[in-house]
């Protein structure tokens, strides 16, 4: 299978085990780590020892690729790794929702079910930035690369919207809901209409992938199924404006009230 030629800008990333490892000592954020398959050295190892000594806490992606991958990404000596930087921070679900909660106001989270397209990605954010939610959760695999493209797309957005992003989106979606959400799925194949939905209750916006949509079980976890009318020959909307519609439905009704 060929991969994609696309060179990255050496600013956005870190290669060699050295680098990658004191950039972790560092206290550097990394959107993901890619390992050469097969790479088995004293260095490696003290590498993934070191991400999973601080677990959970960094929310980076590893993952292992043939030498290929990486060689076409950089024709440096990258050691058997290469590490991309995130231009942004990350933020626990349930800190994100107590915060909100401590505030006095009703929890907005938009839910990124596999959203691949870095434009759509960015799109989200500026429109979750004007909307006033709290936070985007996205998978760790999957999920559209937050980098310069996306920050560029959001308007700067990325840069003041927390971003949370999940090990697992089904634990992700229960914690939620324990925590007072409702999880409302936006999904053409549901029969009721997105404005009969209460959006003024603390709520979660489950958006999903541009191709498959929603995943079964994720949507199996929704409180509530919506969907948008559509009266023309085309069949979806892009999922960026589906969002966007989901989103200020949310600040229809609780600025006006539902109705």
């Amino acid at each position: 299978m060929p991969y994609p030629t696309r060179r990255v800008q050496e600013k956005e990333m870190i290669f060699g085990l050295h680098s990658v490892i004191e950039a972790i000592d560092a206290g550097k954020v990394m959107d993901k780590i890619l390992i050469r398959r097969d790479l088995s050295s004293t260095l490696s190892k003290q590498l993934l020892e070191r991400l999973s000594a601080i677990g959970d806490t960094v929310h980076t992606t590893v993952q292992r690729v043939p030498v290929e991958k990486l060689n076409q990404l950089t024709d440096r000596n990258h050691q058997g790794v290469i590490a991309f930087l995130s231009p942004v921070e990350f933020y626990r679900v349930e800190d994100v929702i107590q915060a909100a909660y401590d505030k006095g106001e009703s929890p907005l989270l938009m839910v990124l079910d596999n959203v691949t397209d870095v434009r759509n990605f960015g799109a989200i954010a500026r429109t979750c930035a004007c909307a006033g939610a709290h936070a985007i959760v996205i998978g760790k695999r999957g999920s559209a690369p937050i980098n310069g493209d996306a920050i560029k797309t959001s308007a700067g957005a990325l840069h003041y919207l927390p971003i949370c992003k999940v090990d697992n989106m089904q634990n992700a979606l229960q914690l939620m809901r324990d925590s007072g959400l409702s999880v409302v799925a936006a999904t053409e194949h549901a029969q009721q209409n997105y404005t009969e939905a209460d959006m003024t209750l603390p709520l979660a916006i489950l958006m999903g992938n541009e191709e498959k949509g929603i995943y079964e079980g994720n949507l199996n976890l929704a409180t509530e199924q919506v969907r948008i009318p559509l009266h023309g020959p085309i069949e979806s909307l892009n999922v960026s404006v589906a969002a966007g519609i989901m989103l200020y439905e949310a600040v229809r009704q609780r600025t006006f009230g539902k109705r």
